[in-house]
């Protein structure tokens, strides 16, 4: 096993460590969510910040599940044309589609850096009375999520380039 092999085994342990941690968040979520719909429609109480914790929650599920999902083959690719290729070929395919998604990574980031740092520097809150403050902690995700999304894309090209190389 190559040190690179070794980097993308780390990189796995990582990505399925923090998507591991971040699955709890779903229980949080459907707790949240039961909880809502419970004093809404049983007591017509509403609670701005209880509507709001459920997209603060949801969230993060989905900027570190992406990475969760591609590191356990549950992205999505079109099968029926994938299924047909030669082995080389569909590493091959993946190695592209692990450079792209890193590109896409790198311009997210680059993009969401200005309006993090915008967000933190005002103390970005709610704009509802009664609502979350702190967006800001929030919004910071979003390059956290794909740098996260990069490493994991990263692992994914070299593990494509080694069995590309074996096929």
């Amino acid at each position: 096993m190559t040190s690179s092999e070794k980097l993308a085994g780390g990189i796995d342990t990582f990505v399925d460590f923090v998507g591991r941690m971040t699955s709890w968040l779903a229980l949080g979520l459907a707790l949240v969510m039961g909880a809502n719909v419970l004093f809404r429609y049983g007591f017509s109480l509403g609670f701005i910040w209880a509507q709001e914790l459920e997209w603060h929650i949801f969230i993060p599920i989905c900027l570190f599940g992406m990475s969760y999902a591609l590191l356990h083959g549950e992205h999505v690719r079109v099968d029926v044309l994938y299924a047909s290729f030669k082995p080389r070929t569909k590493h091959a395919i993946d190695l592209l589609a692990d450079f792209l998604s890193m590109a896409f990574c790198v311009i997210v980031i680059w993009l969401s850096i200005p309006y993090v740092y915008q967000s933190w520097s005002i103390g970005e809150g709610t704009a509802n009375p009664g609502g979350i403050d702190y967006r800001y902690i929030v919004k910071s995700l979003i390059p956290i999520g794909f740098a996260v999304l990069f490493l994991q894309s990263f692992s994914q090209a070299i593990k494509s380039y080694f069995a590309m190389r074996r096929a």
